[in-house]
């Protein structure tokens, strides 16, 4: 049994189907990638496995369990969602940010958590009273994804974690991904940096309108002639 079982679900904003019978899997411990163009369904993916969208058919199952409905039930029973465009909170410090993040636990428990991160993110805890706002794109992309560490995920949903990003930041933000799939969390990527993606994925699902294209491998899609010549520059 999977980990993350997402069977034919479709999502609609009014009249315009965003995803049409979606299933896509996770299994412990891997980093599954969805790639695919603008508007093909990444984003409304993830919203639906984290709860922010409610689906019009199918199912998502957690560890052989249907999900509840409320993001904040969600995030408790282990899936963190990390969004496209950061969210880091501009006008609070780099500590109270992962504070938010660590909300399910108090006093110790939440000050250990609080250290982990900082061994994982030195840079943090030298800029912790620092205001986020203030903090450059890879350095609140490092903070995004470590507030949402400090719920102690089994599964991460990252949205375009190297968006905007310099190429160095890029591949900074990458070995923090295999960090986090080695330590035994799953990590499910969704990217528009496609060759990146499958470079370091498991498994890798190609969206396109709404549907799954093609998946497989991140090997077996990083020499597939159809995904070469339409995400990876021919």
């Amino acid at each position: 049994m999977a980990m993350l079982e997402v069977t034919d679900l479709s999502v609609s904003y009014g009249y315009v189907k965003a995803l049409k019978r979606v299933s896509v899997e996770a299994n412990e411990g891997e980093i599954v990638s969805i790639i695919g163009s603008n508007g093909a369904g990444k984003t409304s993916l993830l919203r639906t496995i984290s709860g922010l969208k409610k689906p019009t058919e199918g199912s998502v199952r957690f560890q052989g369990e249907a999900l509840p409905h409320k993001p904040n039930k969600i995030v408790a029973k282990g899936i963190v969602h990390v969004p496209e465009g950061r969210k880091t909170f501009s006008g609070l410090t780099i500590r109270d940010n992962l504070l938010v993040g660590g909300y399910l636990f108090k006093g110790k428990d939440l000050e250990e958590e609080l250290q982990e991160q900082y061994k994982l993110f030195p840079i943090l805890k030298e800029r912790q009273n620092q205001f986020a706002g203030t903090l450059s794109g890879g350095e609140q992309q490092m903070l995004a994804i470590s507030r949402g560490l400090m719920s102690r995920p089994k599964i991460i949903l990252l949205d375009e974690p190297s968006l905007g990003l310099a190429p160095i930041i890029v591949n900074q933000v990458y070995d923090l991904i295999r960090q986090i799939r080695d330590s035994g969390i799953t990590v499910l990527l969704v990217e528009q940096n496609a060759r990146k993606a499958l470079s370091i994925c498991d498994k890798a699902y190609v969206l396109e309108n709404g549907f799954i294209h093609i998946s497989g491998t991140g090997e077996e899609l990083l020499h597939s002639d159809t995904v070469r010549k339409a995400y990876l520059g021919g």
